[in-house]
């Protein structure tokens, strides 16, 4: 059995295992610890004080974030034991240490190791060994992992010596850190970044990213930024209370003081001049990560928060990852069995399933080759897939670029029955029949689904808060008439924000049930919301907007072929 340090520290306390990897943003509240991922086996749980233990983290790019500010508040785990190589909640407890002085142990153990620690009532870790406690005790040595120094360019060294200044020299020594746990041999030049820190989850994004502004910094290379917590120029008309919009704000000209273009979307593939493929970028926002590698054939690792400004400032990152060609070849295959007549909310389904059957490795999806999905169904299953999975991309066979890449010889293959889809549907739809608000835009919608969206309208008034958030770039295509349709139908355009970002009161208050066509919203939406969430295809999400309600299993996953 073996078990090595990642990040140094000692602490103990009970053990909370867990056999399924968390998200930790979207996934745990940052202010008190407890998991509140609707999803996950051990929802309900609390973090703060314990030793956490999982197989690797999932989902979003954001929590870094989380885990910073759990840090920051007292509420951080004793001590997080991952049973696979994570760099997300790592790099939160790495800015921790490093830049604010909280430390937070991360360990790596074996599988055995990891099996035999799970079932201990609780660990303490020393300076030289992890010791569990309970019926089943063990005391494993720890060991400090392969940790090879990557080689410096000249300009590295000056950037780290402080010849950039002191914002660029904090980020590089972030980046060695993290080359180092990667197992980088060097760093490469990355022609284009997007942060994602600049949602106001928690106070630890606006405290770094003031922090780093104030010493100067500022980006070597083009730049945007995700979506905010709020409209950044129509807060103040919407009742938002003016602290939280104050700070939001500021977390935006934060980042648009260090040189970041305000593209305020989390979905920047929908923005002009696309990265091309092969080229190397620096993205964070998982969804958009999993889009340029798998639609694009751009090349980016998942990037945590922070690290993605920090490559910004210096124009460096980590050979590592999808950087690598071996790092795209599928190492998991998926054969789907794709129902006849299915609607656009089989490609979140997919991939929400994809991400579940392939939580860290690259998927090989086959059985969709007959199928001619859009851009908006690419957009959801990436997005759906990032949210299950900690995998940066996956492939679809007859569709995505680099799909005629090799499996791994070990890769396992599983298959996806029309049953596996009904009963994922069914696991994203835990609200009543009759919803009260429909959420559309998550990721940020495209101009195309909003025209589909006002032309399934067709004039009607919707009855329900029906509300689409997208880019400053969407809203202007949609001068074309589509925007003043959708306002005569009562349809709420909103730029900036997110569904993964509102808060109340841009969140009607009174709302009990929502309806998406997001399998990301739908997923993270009980946890960030408090509100059940209902699911289905933007058809199905026009008709519960003009009716109020909620589609029920549609026809294509109820008949199955051994009885048709």
């Amino acid at each position: 059995m073996t078990a090595s340090r990642i990040l140094p520290g000692t602490g103990r306390g009970p053990v909370l295992a867990m056999q399924t990897g968390l998200s930790f943003w979207g996934g745990v509240d940052p202010d008190s610890g407890r998991v509140i991922d609707a999803q996950h086996p051990a929802c309900g749980e609390a973090m703060a004080g314990r030793v956490v233990l999982m197989p690797n983290s999932r989902g979003s790019c954001s929590g870094s974030g989380t885990m910073l500010e759990l840090a920051l508040n007292g509420c951080a785990p004793a001590a997080l034991i991952f049973a696979e190589h994570e760099d997300v909640a790592t790099l939160g407890a790495l800015v921790a240490a490093l830049v604010f002085d909280r430390p937070v142990p991360v360990l790596r153990a074996g599988p055995k190791a990891f099996t035999r620690l799970s079932r201990c009532d609780s660990i303490e870790i020393t300076e030289d060994a992890i010791i569990g406690h309970g019926a089943d005790p063990v005391t494993l040595p720890l060991t400090e992992p392969a940790q090879p120094e990557p080689a410096l360019s000249p300009t590295d060294r000056a950037v780290l010596a402080g010849e950039a200044g002191p914002a660029a020299a904090l980020a590089m020594q972030v980046i060695l850190r993290m080359a180092r746990l990667q197992g980088a041999s060097r760093l490469i030049d990355v022609t284009r970044g997007h942060v994602d820190g600049t949602i106001l989850a928690n106070q630890a994004n606006l405290i770094f990213a003031e922090k780093l502004a104030a010493m100067g910094a500022q980006v070597r290379i083009p730049t945007t930024i995700n979506a905010i917590s709020v409209d950044r120029q129509n807060w103040q008309q919407q009742g938002v209370p003016p602290v939280f919009g104050g700070q939001a704000a500021r977390l935006a000209d934060a980042y648009t003081a260090m040189g970041c273009r305000p593209s305020f979307t989390c979905a920047p593939y929908q923005l002009d001049d696309l990265p091309k493929a092969g080229e190397m970028i620096a993205w964070a926002e998982s969804n958009a990560v999993v889009y340029a590698n798998t639609v694009l054939g751009a090349r980016t690792p998942k990037h945590p928060d922070y690290l993605d400004l920090c490559i910004a400032l210096t124009g460096r990152a980590p050979l590592a990852g999808v950087y690598l060609d071996a790092a795209r070849r599928p190492g998991c295959v998926l054969q789907i069995a794709a129902p006849d007549a299915a609607d656009d909310a089989l490609w979140p389904l997919v991939g929400h399933l994809a991400g579940l059957l392939s939580p860290d490795a690259v998927p090989l999806l086959r059985g969709l080759e007959g199928l001619k999905p859009s851009t908006d169904d690419l957009r959801a299953i990436c997005a759906a897939f990032g949210t299950t999975s900690a995998a940066p991309m996956l492939h679809v066979a007859g569709v995505t670029p680099e799909a005629h890449l090799p499996p791994l010889p070990e890769a396992p293959h599983h298959a996806v029955s029309r049953d596996d889809l009904a009963r994922a549907w069914q696991s994203l739809n835990h609200g009543p029949g009759r919803v009260d608000l429909v959420a559309i835009g998550s990721p940020h919608a495209s101009a195309r689904e909003c025209r589909r969206l006002a032309a399934l309208l067709d004039g009607q008034r919707v009855q329900v808060p029906t509300i689409v958030t997208t880019g400053r770039g969407v809203i202007a295509e949609l001068a074309d008439g589509t925007a003043e349709a959708l306002h005569k139908a009562g349809v709420q355009l909103l730029p900036d924000l997110c569904w993964c970002s509102m808060t109340e009161p841009v969140f009607p208050p009174d709302t009990t049930a929502v309806m998406t066509n997001s399998g990301k919203y739908a997923h993270y939406g009980p946890g960030l919301s408090g509100r059940k969430l209902r699911f289905g295809s933007l058809r199905d999400c026009a008709q519960a907007a003009l009716t109020e309600r909620a589609a029920d299993l549609p026809e294509w996953l109820r008949a199955d072929e051994r009885t048709a």
